[in-house]
């Protein structure tokens, strides 16, 4: 029976998918079902209809991800309304956000608002879902709290990929792929029995890509022209078994492996500290006029490497064992995941050697995780029931390390005397070399005044430049182990109170127990700098006052000048600095909800929903002032969601149109937010998320013509809230201005549109076409929402052209990603040591922000370009 029915399913579910949204061929056009009633979503572990989902999916068949040229969760966005999926200083902090609210993935002890789930295994980071997803069934975007069912950490929804099972039926599919920016690819796959009870499917790819960016490289060494290339390859192996008519078995492993250099990152507009910058041989994008914004570009400046090499492998078993005399079914998934990733980078983002990261593997982390579910599930003429348990074991291993280049000292030096030259009226030059004064040991107050009114100029005697500087070369390396073991019960049930109205309530409790050990480590003489200039301020002060300073002005100063030279890869508090802790916390999350069908065709529904996202620990260095932050702990999220649906099959039911409102109120959510020197997460007390989603799906009366596409509202804004609300109140200058406001990343109206044609032209032939395109009005793209950060409201659009055989033996692509070559922000960041946009003090406007005060410079991290190619498919 259940082979049986495995067959059956897996032949209708191929045309099922196809018909829903428009994308099949010819030949699955005419046979296959063509209604609304056809389209089957997993969303609550069983198969339904959409339309009797209480949930806001958003489902994309096999052929709707092709035609939109979709290969991961960053393709994916483009067809999926109120989301946003984005990545930063390489392909590993990759960050899904759904309504506008998502946790950026920069920083490996957080996990994602958004959970991320493939053939029912959860991945715990954004980042596992950049790469070829390889044969896709479909995708299910699941908006709102999901964490009765899909785990922990889905505060905000999940992105549930479901891939292509073995076939008992033999088949052999191959496409190469050729196109701009030196792009090929080729991929094969091939299924079918290798007994009565067991099927294999086997898929491989291997693809190629320049870069995106013009990379000037100035004296080097980095030798790469071009950045964000692509170079990976990947296979999925899978063992369909079937020992009896009550049970099926699936296996599956794959691996993938990145051989790559990203990311840099361009700027956006370039403040005053470029004349620093080109004064120690440096270059990058020159000012606009007064300082302002500067054009598009997607040339980029760094004279250090950034490889980067990614692995990820694993192993899941999946057993379903149907129970006949209970009319249930027993399913155990089991997985085994192993995550790497190493790279290099250029953390001044110009072509002076300032700061670096080497690519030698002393930055990246590792992730291991063991994960094991079990479900049973069944139903009675009332009652559909499901209870479960959940339990994983990851394992997180964090490497970060800083290396000095030959200008940091000359270029801290500039920075640190221009600030002087402004506070003592020119007294005190501009110079690389005043570092020296300010942290020669046992300096006093006048010795020290002649050294910095001589610009450090002098070789011997009590005022020449002697105290320590920042020795070129490795300053730091850091390892943090974080282990993680959760276990889980859960129950999800729906009562059929009559035939039209349901009730479903679902319940799970969550344990977690996290621990964490650190060793932060100073090498060579790294922190000496700052230990002297520690040592010297009450000389700095009585030198300050000397130029000109007023005590008070001058005492603050000499703080300011060792803060700047005691930054955290500089700080000797942390030399050799251990670090252990541990937290464990339980959380009862769960929903409730009811479905009301006034008749086939509308059916309305109202929900509540508690969702959780586990606490963790930042896994950096933080620092308040110059004082390590003794905790590195952040409590947990979460979420209070409401909705209101009406779910509506029309005109035949060949049309389908839902609607639903939504409000959420998320408290302690997560941030993680770039000071220009470190990640630092903080919890904001409040974020709100409200509006409304709507999707459509036309199948119109001529043949193999269909439309699909949604609307998304959303006003995500964080509540108002003050220093003494935070965990770190001395966050809060660099967060002044998200009380009251639009979050970033969430636009207030998203949209997508999608148009597919394919049908017979006669001769054995036929011809089809695709346009995607999604539209998002403005929104910020900066955690701290500082104006230069905006993104302009945009539209991509996607197409495709195919030309193919009636029997899709084989098939032509003519295809375009961004095909009108929208120029767009990913992410916009403060570029590290170059100038500061925050004040010490509130501003006029209440915030710690002046417009006419921002000296710093930004960058982004920018959209793919235009890419175009061709595509010869050819499958039996």
């Amino acid at each position: 029976m259940r082979k049986t029915n495995i067959l059956r399913h897996t032949a209708s579910a191929a045309v099922i998918g196809a018909v829903a949204f428009g994308f099949a061929g010819a030949a699955a056009a005419q046979d296959g079902p063509t209604t609304v009633d056809d389209i089957i979503v997993t969303a609550q572990k069983r198969e339904q209809s959409l339309q009797d989902v209480p949930i806001v999916v958003t489902t994309l068949s096999q052929e709707a991800l092709n035609g939109a040229g979709v290969r991961d969760i960053k393709d994916l966005q483009i067809l999926t309304p109120g989301m946003t999926v984005t990545s930063t200083q390489s392909e590993t902090s990759t960050t899904a956000r759904i309504r506008g609210v998502g946790t950026v993935g920069d920083n490996p002890g957080l996990e994602s608002s958004v959970g991320v789930v493939i053939d029912g295994v959860y991945r715990s980071r954004n980042g596992v879902g950049f790469g070829d997803l390889g044969e896709l069934s479909r995708i299910e975007v699941l908006k709102g709290p999901q964490g009765t069912l899909f785990g922990k950490n889905t505060s905000a929804g999940v992105i549930n990929i479901i891939t292509e099972a073995p076939s008992f039926t033999p088949g052999f599919s191959a496409e190469a792929t050729y196109g701009n920016f030196g792009a090929w690819g080729v991929a094969g796959s091939v299924t079918g029995p290798i007994s009565d009870q067991v099927a294999g499917r086997l898929y491989m790819a291997k693809r190629e890509r320049d870069g995106f960016y013009d990379v000037i490289t100035g004296a080097g060494p980095r030798q790469e022209k071009d950045d964000q290339n692509q170079d990976f390859w990947t296979a999925r192996g899978q063992l369909l078994i079937l020992p009896s008519d009550d049970v099926s078995i699936r296996l599956i492993a794959d691996y993938s492996k990145r051989d790559e250099y990203c990311c840099v990152s361009t700027q956006v507009r370039t403040g005053q500290t470029y004349a620093a910058i080109r004064a120690i041989g440096g270059d990058q994008q020159a000012p606009a006029p007064g300082f302002g914004a500067l054009p598009f570009s997607r040339t980029a400046y760094a004279n250090r490497g950034t490889g980067q090499t990614m692995e990820d492998m694993g192993l899941s078993a999946e057993a379903n064992i149907d129970i006949p005399s209970w009319n249930a079914t027993f399913t155990s998934l089991s997985s085994w995941r192993n995550w790497s990733g190493v790279n290099g980078m250029d953390l001044d983002y110009t072509t002076a050697d300032i700061l670096y990261r080497n690519n030698d593997g002393g930055y990246g982390f590792e992730l291991e995780n063991l994960t094991q579910e079990f479900r049973l599930a069944g139903a009675t003429d009332r009652l559909d029931w499901l209870v479960g348990a959940f339990y994983t074991r990851e394992n997180i291993s964090r490497d970060d390390s800083y290396w000095y280049g030959a200008g940091y000292t000359p270029f801290l030096s500039l920075l640190i005397s221009s600030q002087l030259n402004a506070g003592s009226a020119g007294l005190i030059p501009n110079s690389p070399n005043i570092i020296g004064c300010l942290t020669r040991p046992g300096t006093v107050a006048a010795g020290l005044a002649g050294c910095l009114v001589s610009g450090g100029s002098a070789a011997t005697g009590p005022t020449a430049p002697t105290g320590p500087g920042f020795g070129v070369g490795h300053g730091v390396q850091d390892h943090y182990s974080q282990s993680t073991e959760s276990i889980a019960l859960f129950t999800n049930n729906t009562l059929h109170v009559t035939d039209q109205f349901d009730i479903t309530l679902g319940l799970r409790y969550t344990m977690d127990d996290k621990r964490l050990l650190g060793m932060q480590d100073n090498l060579g003489t790294n922190g000496a700098a700052c230990g002297g200039a520690l040592g010297n301020i009450t000389a700095m002060t009585g030198a300050l006052v000397a130029a000109g300073q007023t005590p008070a002005a001058a005492a603050a100063t000499a703080q300011r000048l060792a803060g700047n030279i005691c930054l955290p890869w500089a700080n000797p508090l942390f030399d050799n600095r251990r670090i252990s802790e541990s937290h464990d916390d339980g959380e009862l999350s769960g929903t409730i909800k009811a479905s009301y069908r006034f008749n086939d065709s509308v059916m309305a529904y109202a929900s509540y929903a508690r969702g959780y996202k586990s606490f963790g620990y930042n896994l950096d260095r933080v620092q308040t002032g110059i004082t390590p932050t003794s905790s590195l702990l952040f409590p947990s999220e979460t979420v209070d969601s409401y909705e209101i649906g009406l779910k509506n099959t029309l005109f035949n039911r060949t049309v389908l149109f839902n609607v639903t409102y939504f409000n959420q109120k998320f408290e302690d959510f997560q941030l993680n937010t770039f000071l220009g020197t470190a990640f630092v997460v903080e919890s904001i007390p409040e974020l709100k998320s409200q509006g409304v989603d709507a999707d459509f799906v036309w199948f119109t009366p001529v043949e193999g013509l269909s439309f699909n596409g949604g609307v998304t509202y959303t006003d995500t804004k964080y509540g108002h809230f003050t220093a003494s609300d935070l965990t770190n109140p001395g966050n809060f200058p660099q967060l002044s201005l998200l009380p009251g406001a639009r979050a970033s990343f969430a636009p207030e109206w998203s949209a997508t549109a999608a148009v597919a044609f394919d049908r017979s032209i006669g001769s054995g032939l036929r011809v089809g076409f695709n346009l995607s395109a999604k539209y998002s009005t403005e929104f910020n793209t900066g955690s701290d929402l500082l104006p230069y950060k905006m993104q302009d409201a945009m539209t991509l659009l996607n197409g495709r052209i195919t030309l193919g055989s009636e029997d899709e033996r084989w098939a032509l692509d003519l295809w375009a990603q961004n095909l009108t070559d929208e120029e767009y922000k990913q992410v916009a960041i403060n570029a590290p040591l170059q100038g500061s946009a925050f004040q010490t003090t509130v501003q006029p406007n209440g915030t710690y922000y002046n417009p006419a005060l921002d000296t710093q410079t930004y960058n982004a991290f920018m959209g793919q370009p235009r890419t175009y190619g061709v595509t010869l498919r050819v499958k039996y």
